[in-house]
């Protein structure tokens, strides 16, 4: 049910996009916000005790790895995880690095999903709108549909693909601390990027701080 879930989160993010494909990316700067504030607090909430059961040196070390990992894949990616996508619009030939880049950040993503954290929640709340800004660029861009299809699908099995490796395969299952405290220095990079970025000019106004808050609030209270 997990796997469905998950692969389900992006192909609703690509009905989305059609549905509303002549919206401006601008215009989910909210839906960033709410989904940048909920995945840092689920991060820090839920993910940050299970691992602090280490010693704490050692998992410091993990979880800058993974901050280092998330800007390195973004080199690639441009920033895709926290809504910024770059494809050309006259090769128009299908993005390897792009869906490389992504592909690693949602397998590792997925190892932590479990029946024991609500992980999952924030992981959804985060893929949505990043599968509807990636649609919406594909749309845009003119990529031809059996592309999009493809890209969108192979990136829509890739969370689930993590947290079906971090179930059957027992090496996986022997460092799952150790790669749970990476993917928390690539949530925290992104989450943190995403509340930084979504604002016009780097200033929060009013309504934006309510929504953060409010992604706070609901994630404390799950």
């Amino acid at each position: 049910m997990v796997y469905l879930i998950l692969f389900i989160a992006v192909a609703f993010g690509y009905l989305a996009a059609l549905v509303f494909k002549r919206t401006k990316i601008n215009d989910l700067s909210l839906f960033l916000s709410f989904s940048g504030a909920f995945l840092l607090a689920m991060t820090i909430l839920e993910l940050l005790p299970e691992v602090f059961e280490l010693p704490t040196e050692r998992i410091g070390l993990f979880i800058m790895s993974g901050i280092l990992l998330q800007i390195c894949l973004e080199f690639f990616s441009k920033g895709a995880e926290h809504g910024h996508v770059h494809l050309s619009a006259e090769k128009r030939v299908f993005p390897w690095l792009l869906f490389f880049s992504l592909s690693v950040h949602a397998l590792l993503e997925g190892i932590p999903v479990s029946d024991g954290n609500n992980i999952l929640i924030g992981i959804l709340v985060h893929k949505i709108p990043v599968a509807i800004i990636l649609s919406l660029f594909f749309i845009k861009a003119n990529y031809k549909i059996s592309t999009t299809l493809i890209f969108m699908t192979l990136f829509a099995l890739m969370t689930p693909i993590g947290t079906w490796l971090s179930e059957e395969i027992i090496s996986i299952q022997n460092y799952e601390r150790e790669i749970t405290a990476v993917v928390i220095g690539m949530f925290l990079h992104v989450s943190t990027t995403i509340l930084y970025e979504s604002s016009r000019d780097h200033k929060f106004n009013l309504t934006k701080l309510i929504v953060i808050i409010l992604g706070f609030g609901i994630a404390y209270f799950l």
